[in-house]
């Protein structure tokens, strides 16, 4: 017997609009997919003549590797988008609070090597930057200065949202996007805004309010909140890659299909989302973060994980990491500093090793740029007490990490929003790209490998359940042969719900309704 499945179709074109374009990982990114789309060829000082396209770092556009077929990367697991057989797949723009031209600040940046960097500054050059959304108070001193590029004459925070929501638009309808837009903050971290939102209509309230209660935090909404709510008004995903404490409760409510599409038991006529015109009602966009695990934590957890699987007792690890670019210099404010300390310090929360003595410290040195040094010590306790010590040196551009998380996380978010998927699924299986997984993955496993398994089950379980309705796009069918006209056993039945539930597919509620029909 075959059966028709519904299998939503790849789109044309995502989006990715980055909060802090004009930085290091902005300018990067950019330069990358040009070099991609171009074919680019460029000299280098280690392997000599090199060219694009490349996408090594992108788990999502590097086929698998090794007997087993399922190594390394996704591309031809999944139906996701694929960026060198569609060279026009993923468009990128954003705002920045500095002027500076694109192609002149990677040049600054002295990221990529100049060979690469020469063949696209123009073109960069000539890319729009939209004016930044600036408070700062939520920012390190060093940043005051060159912060001329941002939007004036808006004084609530309601006509701020309004606007950065007018930016998405125009960027969608300009560049015809037909998949999932996702917005990044990857500027400078802010200091922690000192109120945190339990539902929604809080959230929504403080910013219709506009209160200037500075003494009880009442109005402590920094531009990351701001973001992340216009987003979700527009029906697209934010993820939070900085430091700061953008996420919240009330935010991820902000971010359920079922909030926005006023299906509360709250009375409609006076709630605060109806304040806002033409919400995005229907369309999956979710809420990630926090922080991107790119280099020297990511190897972290791997390593702890490493230690504890060994049976071994972790009691100390002891990290220092220097670098020299922007990102570390606003970090030499004691404002913004605390943030940044909060996530490398609780990575490890989950595994509650008690006696583990966790010692971080970062250090801003001008000559390093972008290059991040980092020096790792892990001592353990093994058999009868005795010491067990690893030590890791690591050196990398720090964007060269960082880039290939932020085009990942936009292709998984297109993929899990094409299949409806909930959020708390796309949470847990997006969990391996930050520090500290918040939201729907607070308190998953910090291991590494125990977060690729959380992927990979998300993957699985989100493309053979087949969506029956299209959020985006067309549809196509794909037909299924040798499955069974006869019924499985409820057992089984009754197993794959429980699955669901524990994947986020569907609700307890849902699940014991199923159970109960004929």
């Amino acid at each position: 017997m075959t059966s028709a499945v519904t299998v939503p179709e790849v789109p044309k074109k995502i989006g990715i609009l980055t909060v802090g374009i004009g930085g290091n990982n902005g300018v990067t990114m950019v330069a990358g997919l040009l070099a991609n789309q171009k074919g680019l060829e460029w000299e280098t000082a280690n392997a000599g003549r090199v060219s694009a396209p490349n996408w090594n770092g992108c788990i999502t556009q590097l086929p698998p590797k090794g007997t087993s077929g399922v190594g390394v990367g996704f591309k031809g697991r999944y139906p996701l988008v694929d960026a060198t057989n569609n060279k026009n797949a993923i468009v990128v723009g954003g705002w920045d609070i500095r002027p500076t031209k694109l192609g002149d600040a990677l040049y600054a940046s002295r990221v990529l090597e100049y060979d690469l960097v020469r063949q696209v500054r123009d073109e960069m050059n000539d890319m729009e930057i939209k004016k930044g959304i600036y408070d700062e108070s939520f920012l390190g001193e060093s940043q005051y200065e060159t912060a001329t590029h941002i939007v004036t004459g808006l004084e609530t925070f309601f006509d701020k949202v309004e606007h950065i929501r007018n930016d998405i638009r125009q960027f969608i309808t300009q560049n015809d996007i037909d998949g999932a837009t996702t917005v990044i903050w990857s500027a400078s971290v802010e200091r922690p805004a000192m109120v945190q939102f339990e539902t929604a209509d809080e959230l929504l309230q403080s910013i219709l309010d506009d209160n200037n209660d500075q003494e009880n935090g009442c109005c402590d909404i920094s531009p990351s909140i701001l973001y992340a709510v216009a987003s979700a008004l527009e029906g697209c995903s934010f993820v939070n890659g900085g430091s700061q404490n953008t996420l919240s409760p009330g935010m991820s409510e902000l971010y359920e299909v079922a909030y926005r599409n006023n299906r509360t038991d709250t009375t409609t006529a006076s709630r605060p989302l109806n304040k806002f015109a033409n919400v995005c009602k229907t369309r999956p966009a979710y809420i990630l973060g926090t922080d991107f695990k790119a280099g020297q934590t990511k190897f972290k957890t791997a390593a702890v994980e490493y230690i504890r699987a060994l049976g071994l007792i972790p009691r100390v690890i002891a990290s220092s990491n220097h670098l020299g670019n922007n990102d570390m210099l606003n970090l030499t404010s004691k404002r913004t500093v605390e943030a940044k300390m909060r996530v490398k310090q609780d990575i490890f929360e989950p595994w509650q090793e008690t006696e583990l003595d966790h010692q971080v410290r970062v250090m801003y040195t001008p000559f390093m740029l972008d290059e991040k040094r980092d020096v790792v010590e892990y001592t353990s306790l093994g058999f009868l007490h005795s010491p067990h010590t690893m030590l890791t040196y690591t050196r990398c551009m720090d964007s060269i990490l960082c880039v290939p998380l932020m085009i990942d996380v936009a292709v998984w978010i297109d993929f899990f929003v094409r299949y409806s998927a909930s959020s708390s699924t796309v949470a847990r299986a997006t969990a391996y790209l930050f520090k500290v997984p918040e939201g729907g993955a607070q308190g998953i496993d910090p291991g590494f490998q125990k977060q690729m398994m959380e992927l990979e089950s998300a993957l699985q379980s989100t493309s053979t359940v087949g969506s029956t309705t299209t959020v985006l796009g067309s549809t196509t069918t794909k037909n299924t042969s040798n499955v069974s006209a006869t019924p499985p056993p409820r057992d089984e039945v009754v197993s794959l719900l429980e699955k669901g539930v524990a994947s986020g597919i569907i609700t307890a509620e849902q699940a014991e309704a199923l159970k109960v029909m004929k």
